[in-house]
């Protein structure tokens, strides 16, 4: 599984970005995902995750009630909405696939596969 990730960039605080994950393969629909997230200095730490055939979904208390994960099987791609951002959400966001049929994990050393990361910058 190869992933690409695209969004990311410069929001003030309060503001919304909208990341998208496309997955390569033909198994996507099979494969749970998640969004993960490494500020400066800071290990990387679960963000949001979603089973495969999106029915659970998982997310971090930091980012509950104003992120939002969400897939497409037909685009073989996967969504991070970040609403009313944060300074504190400021890192860099990587998507991430399980292997077949496994379920969520909040860990990283759950997810086999890995994109590139796209910075998100909050001002205040």
């Amino acid at each position: 599984v190869q992933l690409q990730a695209y969004g990311g960039g410069l929001v003030q605080a309060g503001g919304s970005l909208r990341f998208s994950c496309a997955a390569s393969g033909r198994t996507f629909n099979s494969i749970p995902m998640g969004w993960f997230r490494q500020a400066p200095g800071k290990e990387r730490e679960f963000v949001a995750a979603i089973s495969y055939a999106g029915r659970t979904t998982s997310y971090a208390d930091s980012v509950k009630g104003r992120f939002t994960i969400s897939r497409d099987d037909a685009k073989k791609t996967v969504y991070l909405q970040m609403n009313s951002l944060k300074p504190e959400d400021t890192a860099v966001y990587y998507c991430a696939a399980r292997n077949q049929y496994y379920a969520v994990s909040d860990s990283p050393n759950g997810y086999e596969y890995w994109g590139q990361g796209t910075l998100v910058t909050v001002s205040s």
